[in-house]
């Protein structure tokens, strides 16, 4: 496929150089878990020094349940910025969505700690008017909170109809390819978007011309994540911040640190410093 010319006018902007020192990017991993199947296998301190490792600045952690997150965040406040995941266990993925005592949790914790969005949260077309889901959208426009959501594009847009001023960071961009989130994008203003678990970016370690043009039309709205969502998945930490560093270095360099860290700091890190 051929640049557009919108494209090519970026690239005339933002200039031609690409990242030589893409390896050498700080990294602000915008999807991590700490569930509590990981704690004796991976302590605190470990996981701190792995997120270390891979030249992670900063981590938005969210955790089935809350306490490893808040686990995390005693160890290192410097690098983790929480967020609150509305599951108690693991076993919540599918059925919290039922299930009104959610709201009591997630009440008592926003009471007790200081967070920076709700999510991640797993909820899909038309479930996203249920009634808890709904109280959530509210809880996060009453606490000043973004909506992590690992959600299709419908259910995306029937949040934002229940909150026109939501803000929203669409986990693994929703699973959908660059032609549907170009149209999200350009609808939905307060829409951002994290690029974790999507193989298809950069399949052979090279980033595809289609995203790539996504990436140079909207520099400021895509952040990198891990999706620590499985034990197994702390061992690639490190594995896949050096790949997501490769195909970054593709890019001119601006829109690459944008990706890479500026986009979560002045999204996440700045909105938390002002409630801790």
């Amino acid at each position: 496929m051929s640049p557009s010319l919108h494209t090519i006018a970026i690239v005339l902007i933002l200039g031609t150089t690409t990242c030589a020192h893409g390896a050498e990017l700080p990294i602000f991993d915008a999807h991590i878990h700490y569930n509590q199947d990981v704690w004796e296998v991976v302590p605190p301190k470990e996981a701190i020094a792995l997120l270390r490792k891979a030249g992670m600045v900063r981590a938005l952690v969210s955790s089935s349940s809350d306490d490893g997150t808040q686990k995390l965040y005693v160890e290192a406040p410097d690098l983790i910025i929480p967020e609150l995941r509305p599951y108690r266990t693991s076993g919540e993925i599918s059925s919290w969505v039922h299930d009104e005592s959610i709201i009591v949790h997630v009440k008592d914790r926003l009471k007790k700690y200081k967070y920076v969005a709700l999510g991640e949260f797993h909820v899909s077309g038309a479930k996203a008017d249920l009634l808890v889901v709904r109280l959530i959208v509210q809880l996060a426009k009453q606490h000043g909170l973004m909506l992590h959501a690992h959600s299709d594009a419908d259910a995306v847009e029937r949040m934002f109809r229940q909150d026109p001023e939501a803000r929203i960071l669409w986990a693994h961009a929703g699973y959908e390819q660059p032609p549907r989130v170009r149209e999200m994008l350009h609808r939905y203003k307060n829409l951002w978007v994290e690029l974790s678990s999507r193989p298809d970016i950069a399949p052979k370690g090279h980033v595809e011309a289609e995203w790539r043009e996504l990436f140079l039309e909207f520099p400021d709205r895509f952040m990198v994540g891990t999706d620590t969502f499985t034990t197994e998945r702390w061992n690639v930490v490190g594995s896949n911040a050096s790949s997501v560093r490769k195909w970054l270095a593709e890019l001119p360099v601006e829109v690459a640190e944008h990706i890479a860290y500026k986009n979560g700091e002045s999204l996440l890190t700045a909105g938390f410093s002002t409630r801790r």
